[in-house]
This record gives structure tokens, C-alpha cells and sequence, in this order.
């Protein structure tokens, strides 16, 4: 069989790509070892999601009475909490398998293998192989959780992410290595349901990639939530004793060690391109990730990659608008280049986190002259109602012309509010253009609004 477009793994990079690609004509094939919607789907983005989701529940109910609701004995129920994720991820698996019958795709399970001459050799679960013909290729293979030498994962004590969303039993001690999202989500998780939870990062702050005034108002938000955070912090080894684990660092105060249930490393990925042919075709890759251009063509034609295989950032929603700009060019249409200077983060802990654009250090690097405005949810009528005025909105400015290098956001529902200042960098529009948009009152998103205002001192309730 030949097709039009092979694409290697089915995650929102690779199942994003083949419906944009049928949706254009082209014959298409999707390869998949294991299930439809890759680690977002199954093992990351949704199923975490709904994890928080059920912490966030149990912690409004815990706190009724502060709504004028009084209950009693509230428990979580730490296996059905499990359960309902796994249910969740199964669903939107088979919302996939819907699209991919659709749109007519072609789904074939197995390991697959590029070859040379544009095409791709599959093991299949029967053990049996067969070879594809393509007119172009994309790689869209993942990553996986990164392990440390001395911090080794065995999916039994020492955890990746995958083996913390389907624990059998709720641990009472916790050690999360890593304060990017993967490690502060899931402590957030874990210490809402009760477990204690030491969070330890190699770096000054938590979430290091954030604005620091966002790194501090987490902080202050963890430690009230009685997580223990050290930073500047390195794990030197782990030891087995007794059925726990004893975690030994190095920090601020010499040699540490602290003994605990499990250990989850949040480290970082790894991206998944062993085995899978890139040497025998002459794909070039540096520090283990695919070279592309703009359009995600390798340095061999009609090779293509997207997602966490390649440099930039590992986000769900990079790798399906990648995978989009991928499949247009090859169709022979004229997409526009993603700018990465706008790509939007997201932390779902609460409070969530999320920012787009120039921190105020970067901004002030890259030599503008900047107007800098927050609003904190304190002064927002809507969070007060809400019971959520931890946070703020900050906004970053150029002086001279307006334009919005930044926003950074720590609060309730933020991760939804993010998206107006990603529309508004991408239509190039200024800080006085969200200034005179006028707001719906009461809402939290009257914050961006105000927070703008605070740039040009214009701020009225503050």
C-alpha cells in the first residue's frame, strides 16, 4: 500500500496532523504502538486533569463552611479518584478512534521503523512485519519521562508520571523531584488528598521557567497548603530501606536526607527517537532532539517531525499546531511560521499558572524600555465572591510603542484566561487596545483589563 502521509505516533502532534491532512485529500496513515491519542490523551494532559479535578473538588467541600455549607466527614476516596481518570482517558481515546473512522484515516498498531526511500517498516503485535510506501513521513513519536542516574525509575518506589496516576494505594509520604508542571501538579495532587509532600528543586525557585513574582505567589501558596519546598536543592542518590525510601540531597544546609513512602521524578522528557530508523535514513539530530525548518522538514526530503521530538517547547497544544503548519505545507499551501515567542503554558495546580510571552527579565534583556502593571484577585469583586483571591495578573509593556511583550497570570481559571493575551500578541494589538476592551463585570478576567491600567497608571481599583 502507498499513501500520501505516514505519520509515526497518534498523540495531539500525530492524530492532529492526519485529520488536517484528510481534511486536505491526502490518503493518510497514523502508526500507533500502543493508544490512540499518544501520552496527552492516555497518560498525560486529560488524565491529570481529572485527577486535579477531583482534588480540587475534595478541597471545596473540606472547605464548605467558608460558603455557608456545613459537612461532615468527608473523605476521598483515593481508588475511585484513580478510577474515574482512567475512565476519562479511555473516553477521549475512543473520541479519537471516532475521528481517525471519520475522516477516513488509516490506523495501524505496531512499532514503526523509517527506511530509507520514504518508507516505513511496521512490527506488528502479531510479530509479523510489513513495509508502507509514502509520499512524505512525520515523525510525531513523543517523549517519555526522564530518569536520573542516581534516581533510577522502578515503577515501584521510585515513580515517573505514569506509575503516580495509577498508585493502588494513596502514599502518606511523598518526595517529587522537579517543580515544572509535572512535579507541581501532581504535589498539589497528592498533598490535597492528604499526603505530605516534599517538593525539591535543583534551581533557586519553583517553576523556574515562570516569571519570578509568579515563582514567589506559588510559593507562599504551596507552603500554606503545608507543602515543604526545597530549592537549590540537588538529590545526590535514594536508597531502599525497610520498604521506604531514603531521599539523600545536597542544599543550602550541606548533606540532607528525608525517608518517604515513594519518590516521583519530574525532571524533565526524554524524546523517543531510539530505534526508530533516523541513522539509517540520515536524520540529523542535536542533543537528542530532530532538526527541522519552520515547516518541520528534516534534513532529508519528505521527512518530516513535530512535537516533543524536536527543539521547542513540549506542549500538547505546540505539537497540534505544528503538526497543522506541517501538513498545510505539504499539501502546497502557504501557512504562516508559528511564532514561539507567543506560545502559551499552563499549570493546572491551585492556584493554576499560566503565561505567554517576554518574562520582565527577558523583556529588560532584550533591551526594551518597559511599562510593567499587576492587579492582584485581592481587589477583584468576582474572586472575592469566588473565594479565590490568591494571585494576581501581570502585564508587560513596551514604552514606546505599546506593544505587548508579556502577560503572567497566578490564580483561578487563569489557564482560560491566557488565551486574550495570546490573540491580542498575535493580532498586534497594544496595551491600550485591551485597556478600552471593555470587560464583563463581575469577572476574574477584569484583572487583565485592570492590570494593563496599572501599566499606564490608569488603574481604578487599586
Amino acid at each position: 500500500m502507498k499513501f500520501d502521509l505516514i505519520i509515526i505516533g497518534s498523540g495531539p502532534g500525530g492524530y492532529v496532523a492526519a485529520i488536517r491532512a484528510a481534511q486536505l485529500g491526502l490518503k493518510t496513515a497514523i502508526i500507533e504502538k500502543e493508544n490512540l491519542g499518544g501520552v496527552c490523551l492516555n497518560w498525560g494532559c486529560i488524565p491529570t486533569k481529572a485527577l486535579l479535578k477531583s482534588a480540587q473538588v475534595f478541597n471545596y467541600i473540606k472547605h464548605s463552611a467558608n460558603y455557608g455549607i456545613i459537612s461532615h466527614d468527608v473523605r476521598a476516596d483515593f481508588n475511585e479518584i484513580i478510577k474515574r481518570s482512567r475512565g476519562v482517558a479511555e473516553s477521549m481515546s475512543k473520541g479519537v478512534e471516532f475521528l481517525m473512522r471519520k475522516n477516513e484515516i488509516t490506523v495501524i498498531e505496531g512499532l514503526a521503523k523509517i527506511l530509507p526511500g520514504k518508507q516505513v517498516e511496521i512490527l506488528h503485535k502479531d510479530g509479523l512485519s510489513s513495509v508502507l510506501d509514502a509520499g512524505n513521513i512525520i515523525i510525531a513519536t513523543g517523549a517519555k519521562a526522564r530518569s536520573l542516574p542516581n534516581m533510577p525509575i522502578d515503577g515501584d518506589k521510585i515513580l515517573g508520571y505514569r506509575q503516580a496516576m495509577t498508585l493502588e494505594e494513596q502514599p502518606e509520604s511523598m518526595v517529587v523531584v522537579g517543580s515544572g508542571a509535572i512535579g507541581l501538579e501532581f504535589a498539589y495532587f497528592y498533598n490535597s488528598l492528604g499526603t505530605q509532600v516534599t517538593l525539591v528543586e535543583y534551581m533557586p525557585r519553583i517553576a523556574p521557567m515562570e516569571d519570578e513574582d509568579i515563582s514567589k505567589q506559588l510559593t507562599r501558596s504551596f507552603k500554606k497548603s503545608k507543602i515543604k519546598i526545597m530549592t537549590s536543592t540537588e538529590v545526590t542518590g535514594v536508597e531502599m530501606n525497610d520498604g521506604k525510601v531514603s531521599v539523600k540531597m545536597t542544599g543550602k544546609k550541606g548533606e540532607t536526607e528525608i525517608i518517604a513512602d515513594v519518590v516521583l521524578s519530574a525532571v524533565g522528557i526524554t524524546p523517543n527517537i531510539e530505534n526508530i530508523g533516523l541513522e539509517e535514513v540520515g536524520i540529523q539530530t542535536e542533543k537528542g532532539r530532530i532538526l527541522v525548518n519552520d515547516f518541520y522538514e528534516t534534513n532529508i526530503p519528505g521527512y518530516y517531525a513535530i512535537g516533543d521530538v524536536i527543539p521547542g517547547p513540549a506542549l500538547a497544544h505546540v505539537a497540534s499546531a505544528e503538526g497543522i503548519t506541517c501538513v498545510e505545507k505539504i499539501a502546497g499551501l502557504d501557512p504562516e511560521p508559528i511564532d514561539y515567542t507567543n506560545i502559551p503554558g499552563a499549570i493546572y495546580t491551585s492556584p493554576e499558572v499560566a503565561s505567554t510571552g517576554y518574562t520582565e527579565k527577558e523583556a529588560l534583556e532584550k533591551g526594551h524600555e518597559i511599562l510593567v502593571g499587576k492587579f492582584p484577585f485581592t481587589a477583584s469583586g468576582k474572586a472575592k465572591a469566588a473565594g479565590h483571591t490568591e494571585g494576581f495578573v501581570k502585564v508587560i509593556i513596551d514604552k514606546k510603542y505599546g506593544e505587548i511583550l508579556g502577560a503572567h497570570m497566578v490564580g483561578a481559571n487563569v489557564t482560560e484566561m491566557i488565551a486574550e493575551i495570546v490573540a491580542a500578541r498575535k493580532a498586534e494589538a497594544t496595551g491600550h487596545t485591551l485597556l478600552k476592551s471593555i470587560h464583563p463585570h463581575p469577572t476574574m478576567s477584569e484583572a487583565v483589563m485592570e492590570a494593563v491600567a496599572a501599566a499606564y497608571g490608569e488603574v481604578i481599583h487599586l
